[in-house]
């Protein structure tokens, strides 16, 4: 199905969308174009929307917004922002009755024209669909990005061609209710996040799952055998299942032995390369390279492969250095909205360093990290709600060095740069979400960036 037959078959229903984000925009311009009756619901009032809602009503949209956006909906087709739950109750009610839930994720799947090659995971998810785009581009295809990543790509369909590949990072929200798998799946890793939306880990664990089980299922699907939860999915992963490993080696797929990269399938395997030639440091990048090499390994050339990860940089607010001061690196790592993240973060680093994190609950216990705290961080700087759950796990694992706690963002920056001697390491990493006082972690890694760099 083509992407103006997916539209034009919306014609003569009435169709809801909820949400009014960054993927939903293009979905609610496609809809008005083909003169769809369509509705849509944001939490957000008509001001915070800004131009966009001006722009809907002078198209004859209808626009419910505010705390009550979800009241009574009577639609044939919802489509519903990720960060929306299938289960609210209005729209479950509204499911009953016979509308259709789905997403712009889920009708691109419908449309899309060429091999989709889409990863999930608790951590790493973004850095390695980028990487495998990278190393995609580099072995000669025509790659879209999009997804989890930022960028919608369902109005883009009617541009691609077969031999395309379109590679996506898919989060647990948008797999939910998904019903179709891509050509070829990864997960980098399963652990707890999320639980302030997910009714319980079960849930979690199950949309991840939802990556491999619908029809058809993926040609290959990349599992990582150093997790306990996405080994188990091997179970019912079907027969085209690598594994990746940085502790063992595998039969199928790609794992890391005394330093050295290899390949492995059918009974063959390949040297590739030394994990220390990767340019972006830490061993949960290794992972994340390890994982793509199984994803990719007999369809891009080794070499294309190889020389992405000894050249590619590495993902805006991953780990990225933003300046060194006086003998002082100040590292942005905003996307670790995940204690597991973080850790991952710490251990990236040969030295101690000094650590702000802190922000929005998202009902995932801190315990593990406050061991990491202790053993990676010289000085601990708090901000933000979670600055008490934080300081309670790392006094409780036995972490004896400084903790400043500050109220103000930009005072804890100042406060982890009076801190610094030369030669430390600062680094963001605030292993919560950014909701309480940004829209995004993208904007709290923005604003770490322009504090630092006004330090003098």
């Amino acid at each position: 199905m083509t992407l103006s037959q997916y539209v034009e078959s919306l014609r003569g229903k009435r169709v809801t969308v909820i949400g009014l984000g960054v993927s939903n925009r293009p979905l609610v311009r496609l809809l008005l174009d083909a003169g769809v009756d369509l509705t849509v619901r944001d939490a957000a009032g008509p001001d915070k929307l800004g131009d966009i809602a001006t722009e809907l009503l002078e198209h004859g949209c209808r626009i419910i917004t505010g705390e009550e956006y979800l009241r009574d909906i009577e639609a044939d087709v919802i489509f519903r922002s990720p960060g929306v739950m299938p289960h609210e109750p209005e729209i479950a009610k509204a499911v009953e009755k016979g509308a259709v839930l789905t997403s712009e994720m889920e009708a691109f799947f419908e449309v899309c024209p060429c091999p989709i090659y889409a990863v999930t995971g608790s951590d790493g998810k973004t850095t390695t669909t980028t990487v495998i785009a990278e190393m995609l581009k580099a072995g000669g295809k025509t790659v879209h990005v999009g997804g989890n990543i930022g960028t919608p790509l369902l109005d883009k369909a009617d541009g691609m061609k077969p031999e395309d590949v379109a590679v996506l990072e898919l989060s647990s929200f948008q797999l939910m209710t998904m019903k179709k798998s891509p050509t070829r799946a990864l997960v980098t890793n399963v652990a707890p996040n999320h639980l302030d939306k997910h009714k319980t880990m079960d849930e979690y664990v199950n949309a991840k799952r939802n990556i491999f089980q619908n029809t058809p299922h993926p040609q290959i699907v990349v599992l990582n055998a150093d997790n306990d939860i996405t080994r188990a999915f091997a179970q019912t992963a079907g027969e085209g299942v690598r594994f990746f490993s940085r502790r063992d080696t595998v039969e199928n797929g790609a794992f890391c032995e005394n330093g050295t990269i290899f390949a492995s399938l059918g009974g063959k395997t390949e040297r590739l390369m030394e994990a220390g030639e990767i340019f972006i440091p830490g061993d949960h990048n290794v992972e994340n390279y390890l994982g793509a090499f199984a994803l990719l390994y007999g369809t891009v050339d080794n070499e294309s492969m190889v020389n992405t990860a000894r050249t590619f940089r590495g993902v805006e607010h991953r780990i990225e250095l933003v300046r060194e001061l006086r003998g002082v690196k100040y590292y942005n790592d905003s996307i670790a909205s995940s204690p597991s993240r973080t850790r991952a973060g710490l251990r990236s680093f040969d030295q101690k360093v000094i650590l702000i994190a802190g922000g929005k609950d998202k009902g995932v216990p801190f315990d593990s990290l406050g061991e990491d705290i202790r053993e990676h961080v010289k000085a601990l700087v708090l901000t933000g709600l979670t600055a008490d759950k934080i300081e309670k796990a790392a006094k409780d694992a036995g972490f004896d060095g400084p903790i400043i706690k500050k109220d103000d963002f930009k005072d804890a920056v100042f406060a982890a740069s009076a801190a610094a001697g030369e030669g430390d390491v600062v680094i963001l990493s605030p292993a919560c979400t950014s909701f309480d006082r940004f829209k995004n972690f993208a904007e709290r890694g923005n604003t770490f960036k322009e504090i630092v760099m006004e330090l003098e």
